[in-house]
C-alpha cells in the first residue's frame, strides 16, 4: 500500500507539472499575439517616432519604448494600425515650442489613418499638396486655430470618404477651391475667421450629405450661389461677415432642415424673400448689417415657430413692426435697431412667450403713446424713437426710453425736434405736457406771468454768460501754460499718457501672467548680455527694447519695463491685451517675466527687417553705402497688412479697440516683409462703446489724451487719420510725417493734400515718390491709394471712412480711380465723381454729430450682445434720425464732401 501511494504521487506530480508548463506556454503564446495585434508595422511605428520628433512632442505623452497603440496619448489603433491622432491639447518640450512648424510628412506611412485632430496646437505653414493625394482613408481633418497660412490646397478635394474639414481659426488666403465640391461624404465644413476671398464655389451644390458650413468672418465677395438650395441635409449655414453682394435667393427656402441661418455684415440687398417660411425649423435668424429694404411681411414668419433669435438690425427696413415676430412661443432674442420702421407701437396682447425675451426697437421712427406695460419683458430697449405720454411703468430696469418725446422720463429728445416729427406727418404732438402758448394759464395773471418769464430769463442767460467768459479765461490760461508741449504721443521717447483718475488694471499678477511661457529673469538676462547697450534697440514709450538669443538659438526682443520710469498699468494692459485678443496681424507675445519686483520683462517675436521707419531705405551698396527705397508692391503690401490688423480692432474686437500709436515705427516687418502691429500697449476701448447691462469691456476703460486737432486719440477716427500719414509716407517716401504732428507736420500736409485729386491724375506725380514714376498702371495705383490716404485726413472726424473700407479700397486700388462697369481703364468724369465711392466703398450709416463715433462703425445696439464674430458693439443710443439723411451722408462721406472737391479744384487750376 505504502509503495503503491508514492508512484500515484509522482504520476500526479508529472500530471501538475505538464499542465503549469502548458498554462505558461498558452500565456507566452497570448501576449506574443498581443504584441502583434497591438502594433504590426515597424513602419508606422518609425513614422510615429519620426512625427514625434517633428512636432517637438514630451516623452511624457509619446514614450519611445512602450507600445504606441497602448501608451501614446491620442493614438488610437485597430488590428495593430494606426487610424487615428489626436494631438490636440499636447504640448510640446522646449524646442519644440521655439520652432513649430507644419511638418507632418510622417503621416503618408499611416495608409488607414482615418482621423487627425491637431486644433488648437500650432502648426505654422501652409498646408501640404500630399496631404490630399497620400490619406485616402481620412474621415476627420481638424486644423482649427493651427496658425495655418496659404492657401487651400486644392488636393484635398481627393479625400473621397471625408466626413469633416476643419481649417477654422487661421491665416488661409486664397480662393476657395473648387475640388472640395467633390467631397461627396461631407458632413461638416468649417472655413471660418480666415483671409479667403472669391466667391463661394458653385460646386459646393454637389455637397449632399453637409450639415453645416460655416465661411464666416472672411472677404468672400459676389453672390451667394443658387447650388446651395439643393443641399437639403444641411442644419447650419453661417456666411457672415464676409462682402456677399446680391440679392438674397427665394431657394434658400428649401433648406427645411436648416436649424440656424446666419447672413450678418455683409452687402445683400433687395427685400426678405418670403420664401423664407419654408425653413419650418428655423431657430436663429441673423441678417443684420446689410442693405436690405422694404417691409416685413408677417407671411414670412406665421410659419417659423420655433425662431429663438431674430437679428435684423442695421438695414432699410420699412413700415410697421411684424408683430407676429413678437408671439413667436420660443422667442428669446429679437433685434430690429437701426432701421427705418415707423408707426404706433403694436397692441400685440398677451400671445407668445416673452417673459424671458430680449427685443430692441431702438433707433427707428416708432412714435405714439405707450400704452403696454414692459414688466412681462427680460429687457426692451425702445430708445431713439418718437414715443411720446406718459408711462406707467417705463423707468424699471428692463425698458430703455432715453431720446423719445415723453413725459418725466429723463433723456429725451428737444422739444423742436419732437414737434417737427409730429408736424411732418399730419400727427398731434401732446408738446411734452406743457400748454400751447396761445393757450390761457390756468392762474396767474398774464401779466405777472410775463414779468416772471423775463426775470428767469435774464438769470439764465446772464449765468451762461458768467459761465462763457470763465471757460475763455482758463482756456486761454491753459493753452499758454501747455504751449510747445501739448502732443507729443508718437516721438520715440515720450513716456506714458497721463491717465489721471482712470480705473487701474487688475492689481494681482497673476491675472495675466498666464500668457505666453514664463521665463526667469536669470534667462532673459543672459539672452541681452545683462541688457547691454549694444542689444539696444531703442527706447520705447512704454519701455526699452533689447535683442536677444535664447539658449536655443531663437531670436527675441525684450521690453524692459522698470517701475521706477514706467507706470505698472504699460505692462499690466498689454498682458490683458493679448490675453483676450489674438490676431495674424499683431506682434507676438512669445511670454513674460513678472518675478523681478522693479523689473518687468515682455518677450516678443523678433522681427528681421524691424519697423516701417527702420526699413524704409536699405542699403544696396557697401561700398559707396547707396540706398535703395521699397518698392511698391512691397509698399503696398505693407499699406494692406497694416490696414487688416487696425480693422481687426476697429471692427472684430467688441467692443472696437483704438491702436493710439499708429505710426511707421509700430508697423513690424517679419523676414517677409509680412505686417505684425507693435506698440500694443496704447491700446484702449474706443471711447463711448459702452452700453449698460450689455457690453463686457475687453480692457478697462482709461480717461485719453487728445490729439492737437481736438480729436480724442480714444476713437477709430484718430487711428484712420494717423493711418492717412502713413499711407502718405509710403506714396511720397518722405518719413517722420506719421512719427509728429506739430505744427511742421501740418504745414506740410497744407501744402501736400492739394495735390491729391480725383480729377487729375497727373497732379500727385507733383509729390510721389520719383522712384515710383515707372509705367502709367504703377501711377494709377499709387494716385488711388493717394485718394484713400487723403480720405483718412480729412479734418472732420466723422467724414473719414471705416478702416474696414480703406482695407477693400487697398486691395482693389483701381476700383477707386477707374469706372467699373467698363472693361477699359477709363477714368470717371466729374459727372460721375460721387458714384464711383458708393459703387466700391457701399453706404455706411453714421451719427450726424460732428461729435460722434466715427463714421460707419458698425453699432450693436442695447440688447444686441448676440454674438456676431466678434463685431463692434453698442454706441449707446445714438443713430440715424431719418432715412433721407442716410442717402445724403453716405454719398458724401468718400473722399470727401462735393463742396471740399470743388474748391480743391479751383486751388489747383
Amino acid at each position: 500500500m505504502t509503495i503503491s501511494f508514492t508512484v500515484l504521487s509522482a504520476m500526479e506530480v508529472k500530471t501538475n507539472f505538464f499542465l503549469e508548463v502548458g498554462v505558461l506556454l498558452l500565456l507566452l503564446i497570448q501576449c506574443v499575439l498581443a504584441q502583434q495585434v497591438s502594433f504590426k508595422s515597424a513602419v508606422e511605428r518609425s513614422a510615429l517616432l519620426h512625427l514625434r520628433s517633428s512636432l517637438g512632442l514630451r516623452s511624457r505623452d509619446w514614450p519611445i519604448k512602450p507600445d504606441p497603440c497602448r501608451s501614446w496619448r491620442g493614438v488610437q489603433c485597430e488590428n495593430g494600425y494606426v487610424v487615428g491622432i489626436n494631438i490636440s491639447g499636447l504640448k510640446r518640450t522646449r524646442n519644440g515650442r521655439l520652432n513649430p512648424r507644419f511638418n507632418v510628412d510622417s503621416l503618408v506611412n499611416l495608409t488607414l489613418l482615418s482621423s487627425f485632430n491637431a486644433s488648437g496646437f500650432s502648426l505654422p505653414g501652409p498646408i501640404p499638396d500630399w496631404l490630399g493625394n497620400q490619406l485616402p482613408a481620412l474621415r476627420v481633418l481638424d486644423l482649427r486655430s493651427c496658425s495655418v497660412f496659404g492657401s487651400i490646397p486644392g488636393s484635398l478635394g481627393n479625400l473621397s470618404r471625408l466626413n469633416f474639414l476643419y481649417l477654422s481659426g487661421n491665416s488661409l488666403s486664397g480662393k476657395i477651391p473648387a475640388t472640395l465640391g467633390e467631397l461627396k461624404e461631407l458632413s461638416i465644413l468649417d472655413l471660418s475667421h480666415n483671409s479667403l476671398t472669391g466667391p463661394i464655389p458653385n460646386s459646393f451644390s454637389s455637397l449632399g450629405n453637409l450639415t453645416s458650413l460655416n465661411i464666416s468672418s472672411n472677404f468672400l465677395s459676389e453672390q451667394i450661389p443658387s447650388g446651395l438650395r439643393s443641399l437639403s441635409s444641411l442644419r447650419f449655414l453661417n456666411l457672415s461677415d464676409n462682402n456677399l453682394m446680391g440679392f438674397i435667393a427665394g431657394e434658400l427656402g428649401n433648406l427645411g432642415r436648416l436649424v440656424e441661418l446666419d447672413l450678418g455684415n455683409n452687402s445683400l440687398s433687395g427685400s426678405l424673400p418670403v420664401e423664407l417660411r419654408g425653413l419650418r425649423n428655423l431657430e436663429k435668424l441673423v441678417i443684420s448689417e446689410n442693405g436690405l429694404e422694404g417691409e416685413l411681411s408677417d407671411g414670412l414668419f406665421s410659419s417659423l415657430d420655433q425662431l429663438q433669435v431674430v437679428d435684423l438690425t442695421g438695414n432699410k427696413f420699412v413700415g410697421a413692426l411684424p408683430v407676429i415676430l413678437l408671439t413667436r412661443p420660443h422667442l428669446r432674442l429679437l433685434d430690429l435697431s437701426r432701421n427705418n420702421f415707423m408707426g404706433f407701437w403694436p397692441s400685440f396682447g398677451s400671445n407668445g412667450n416673452t417673459s424671458d425675451a430680449a427685443f430692441n426697437f431702438s433707433n427707428n421712427m416708432l412714435y405714439g403713446d405707450l400704452n403696454s406695460s414692459f414688466g412681462k419683458f427680460h429687457s426692451i430697449d425702445l430708445s431713439s424713437n418718437y414715443f411720446q405720454g406718459k408711462v406707467a411703468d417705463g423707468n424699471g430696469k428692463n425698458v430703455t426710453l432715453e431720446r423719445n418725446c415723453l413725459q418725466a422720463v429723463p433723456n429725451q429728445r428737444t422739444l423742436g425736434d419732437c414737434r417737427i416729427f409730429y408736424a411732418e406727418r399730419g400727427l398731434s404732438f401732446d408738446n411734452f405736457g406743457a400748454l400751447e402758448p396761445t393757450q390761457p394759464p390756468l392762474s396767474e395773471p398774464k401779466e405777472k406771468s410775463s414779468k416772471r418769464w423775463i426775470f428767469i430769463l435774464v438769470g439764465i442767460f446772464g449765468g451762461l454768460g458768467f459761465i462763457v467768459i470763465l471757460v475763455i479765461v482758463l482756456v486761454l490760461i491753459v493753452s499758454r501754460c501747455d504751449k510747445g508741449i501739448a502732443n507729443q504721443r508718437g516721438t520715440a521717447n515720450v513716456g506714458p499718457v497721463p491717465e489721471g483718475d482712470s480705473t487701474p488694471p487688475p492689481e494681482d499678477s497673476t491675472i495675466v501672467s498666464g500668457v505666453g511661457d514664463s521665463f526667469t529673469y536669470e534667462q532673459l538676462l543672459h539672452a541681452t548680455g545683462n541688457f547691454n547697450g549694444t542689444n539696444l534697440i531703442k527706447n520705447g514709450h512704454s519701455g526699452d527694447l533689447f535683442k536677444g538669443t535664447l539658449d536655443g538659438g531663437t531670436t527675441v526682443v525684450v521690453k524692459k519695463v522698470s517701475l521706477h520710469s514706467f507706470k505698472k498699468e504699460s505692462y499690466m494692459l498689454e498682458l490683458d491685451l493679448f490675453g483676450k485678443v489674438s490676431h495674424a496681424r499683431l506682434i507676438p507675445l512669445l511670454g513674460q517675466c513678472l518675478e523681478h519686483e522693479t523689473e518687468k520683462l515682455l518677450v516678443y517675436k523678433y522681427m528681421v527687417y524691424g519697423d516701417l521707419a527702420s526699413s524704409f531705405y536699405r542699403v544696396t551698396d557697401l561700398e559707396d553705402d547707396s540706398l535703395q527705397s521699397l518698392d511698391w508692391i512691397t509698399r503696398l503690401k505693407i499699406a494692406i497688412g497694416a490696414a487688416e490688423g487696425l480693422s481687426y480692432l476697429h471692427h472684430e474686437c467688441n467692443p472696437p479697440l483704438v491702436h493710439r500709436d499708429v505710426q511707421a515705427s509700430s508697423i513690424l516687418l517679419d523676414d517677409k516683409f509680412e505686417v505684425r502691429l507693435g506698440s500694443l500697449s496704447e491700446v484702449l476701448v474706443q471711447e463711448g462703446d459702452g452700453h449698460q447691462n450689455v457690453l463686457t469691456r475687453l480692457l478697462r476703460r482709461q480717461t485719453s489724451d487728445a490729439s492737437s486737432s481736438g480729436l480724442s486719440t480714444t476713437t477709430c477716427a484718430y487711428d484712420v487719420y494717423c493711418f492717412g500719414k502713413v499711407l502718405l509716407e509710403l506714396v511720397t517716401g518722405k518719413l517722420g510725417i506719421s512719427k509728429l504732428d506739430d505744427a511742421t507736420t501740418r504745414e506740410w500736409l497744407e501744402h501736400t493734400l492739394p495735390y491729391i485729386s480725383i480729377y487729375d491724375k497727373e497732379m500727385v506725380t507733383k509729390i510721389v515718390d520719383p522712384s515710383l514714376i515707372i509705367d502709367e498702371d504703377l501711377l494709377e495705383e499709387v494716385w488711388a491709394v493717394a485718394i484713400v490716404a487723403k480720405s483718412c485726413l480729412n479734418p472732420k472726424p466723422a467724414k473719414r471712412p471705416p478702416m474696414k473700407y480703406i482695407l477693400r479700397a487697398l486691395e482693389n486700388p483701381f476700383k477707386v480711380v477707374r469706372e467699373e462697369s467698363f472693361s477699359s481703364a477709363r477714368l470717371r468724369t466729374t459727372s460721375s465723381r460721387r458714384s464711383w465711392s458708393t459703387a466700391f466703398f457701399g453706404s455706411w450709416r453714421q451719427n450726424s454729430s460732428e461729435g460722434g463715433t466715427v463714421a460707419g462703425h458698425t453699432n450693436r445696439e442695447g440688447i444686441s450682445g448676440l454674438k456676431q464674430s466678434g463685431r463692434v458693439g453698442s454706441h449707446g443710443s445714438g443713430g440715424i434720425e431719418h432715412s433721407s439723411s442716410n442717402k445724403r451722408l453716405s454719398s458724401e462721406i468718400f473722399p470727401e464732401p462735393v463742396e471740399m472737391q470743388d474748391m480743391e479744384r479751383q486751388d489747383v487750376h
